[in-house]
């Protein structure tokens, strides 16, 4: 049986509405291209705490608005 517990990767809706590419979260954000290419993706299995931080800061959210959980 599968686990459904899940973490929800909702970065890219979020840059939707705002009409932001991956480029101009970086430069706000402060963080690599590369870094934002992932969290986008979900091709990182971590992420830091800072990282979130800046995250939250550029796109002025909460992490919840970035991550949400599902439970099974």
């Amino acid at each position: 049986m599968q686990n459904l517990n899940m973490i929800k990767n909702k970065l890219s809706e979020i840059m939707g509405r705002r009409r932001l590419n991956m480029a101009e979260v970086a430069r706000i954000a402060g963080l690599t291209h590369v870094t934002v290419f992932r969290i986008y993706h979900d091709k990182t299995k971590t992420i830091e705490l800072e990282t979130l931080n800046k995250l939250c800061n550029a796109l002025n959210c909460r992490i919840q608005d970035i991550f949400e959980h599902i439970p099974d």
